[in-house]
């Protein structure tokens, strides 16, 4: 059964991976053991895949979005089984910046890797940054840029995180088209990801969760 929940999330089938996981609850399988055997294996393999250039980005929204009907049939139950996450994110996508294919995309894959991600959407300030970093105390903060124009407002975070005092709270992860590993160092992030499969690898190396 929990093999057939992961096929079902590497070909994308949504329906299929929702059906199948309301089984695997009915049939008596712990929560555990389908987020930890059979979801988290699974987009495992699709970042692997990816990396690779075997799975391209459409495919991994697929699958991504086949795992995220699963979750949303375990989530009810998920407190219930004393399940940890990974990791707690909050993410968005810098002010001036209304595109969102790749922050959701990298949302997806943290939630599938068993991270809890607190999504801001798009264009989002500064200060709503600092807010959300001061309500949710999460352990990083994703913030995504697609245009040279809005890379600038990622430094501007960082620096208003210091102005609240509370820069060494979070770690932070940048990415996006035209970010690269050398703006990160300049900027002080704590860490790059050029796309959404190296964006949970790294976030794993930043809280050294093992991978």
């Amino acid at each position: 059964m929990l093999d057939k929940i992961k096929q079902a999330v590497l070909e994308g089938e949504e329906e299929m991976a929702i059906a199948l996981t309301k089984q695997a609850v009915d049939a008596g399988f712990s929560v555990r053991d389908i987020v930890e055997q059979a979801l988290i294996p699974a987009m495992n393999t699709v970042g692997e895949e990816y990396e690779r250039g075997v799975r391209y980005v459409p495919e991994m929204l697929i699958s991504a979005e086949a795992m995220k009907g699963a979750l949303r049939v375990l989530k009810p139950l998920l407190a219930q089984a004393g399940i940890k996450a990974r990791g707690k994110v909050v993410i968005g996508t810098v002010e001036g910046d209304l595109h969102d294919i790749g922050k959701n995309l990298v949302a997806m894959m943290l939630e599938g890797a068993g991270f809890e991600v607190i999504d801001l959407g798009t264009e989002v300030a500064a200060e709503e940054f600092v807010a959300a970093v001061e309500e949710y105390k999460p352990d990083i903060l994703g913030m995504s840029a697609l245009l040279t124009t809005t890379m600038p407002h990622m430094a501007e975070v960082i620096e208003a995180l210091k102005q609240a005092g509370i820069r060494d709270t979070v770690k932070v992860l940048i990415g996006g088209a035209p970010v690269t590993e050398g703006y990160a160092v300049e900027i002080g992030a704590d860490g790059y990801a050029p796309d959404a499969a190296s964006a949970v690898r790294v976030a794993k190396q930043l809280l050294g969760v093992k991978t």
